[in-house]
């Protein structure tokens, strides 16, 4: 159960974050205002957030007595905290920079002239970026996908603070193995840890494999 939930989280973390972060990363990567960076800095805060800080913080934000946690709770009829959606949004906020700091770069290493010629050509600015930009940042929309779900699979303090540990419901794997160290049961930690283990080995190897340039 708790490797279907991870899966779960993993895969509906990135593919929103995905929707968010290519047009908010190419944006951060073409302009030169003062909010971009105010919101740059925004973004990467996460990184050097302790994540139960942020954890902590996003739990008094999802309690039913602030406008968050109150409206979730009209509308759906549960709170938001300890549930499903409670650790989704709490992924979002976290694995964000992990997913818009590659992307940027991504963006920031592209050759502009192959723009400028296309905008000379009559292209419009969507044309140009469904057609030009992200077929030739595939390798790196691919890296930053595959870094946001790997990235996802190992949080542990976001989503122990904000979900607990439920079972069926916000039981990840990184709660499972910390369930089962305290509960002695040191086979089936081994056998989580060494999945984890092998999974981002894995991970790592096929993002350095994209990020390598390419031969002519």
């Amino acid at each position: 159960m708790a490797f279907w939930l991870t899966v779960k989280l993993a895969l509906s973390t990135m593919a929103i974050l995905l929707v968010i972060g290519i047009p908010l990363a190419w944006w951060l990567s073409q302009s030169r205002s003062f909010i971009a960076r105010i919101i740059e800095s925004l973004v990467a805060l996460p990184i050097v957030l302790p994540p139960t800080v942020l954890g902590f913080y996003l739990l008094i934000a999802f309690s039913p007595q602030t406008f968050i946690g109150g409206w979730f709770e009209t509308l759906t009829n549960q709170q938001l905290a300890f549930s499903f959606w409670g650790i989704l949004v709490g992924s979002l906020i976290y694995s964000l920079p992990f997913v818009i700091q590659p992307l940027q770069a991504t963006f920031a290493d592209m050759d502009l002239q192959l723009l400028e010629t296309a905008y000379s050509l009559g292209a419009s600015k969507w044309d140009s970026f469904i057609n030009i930009v992200l077929p030739i940042s595939r390798n790196g929309i691919i890296s930053a996908g595959l870094l946001c779900f790997a990235h996802t699979v190992g949080e542990f303090g976001v989503i122990l603070m904000i979900g607990g540990n439920i079972p069926g419901e916000t039981q990840v794997l990184s709660i499972a193995l910390f369930d089962a160290v305290e509960s002695m049961e040191y086979d089936k930690a081994h056998t989580i840890s060494a999945g984890l283990l092998i999974f981002a080995v894995l991970s790592l190897a096929v993002i350095n494999y994209l990020k390598r340039p390419r031969r002519c």
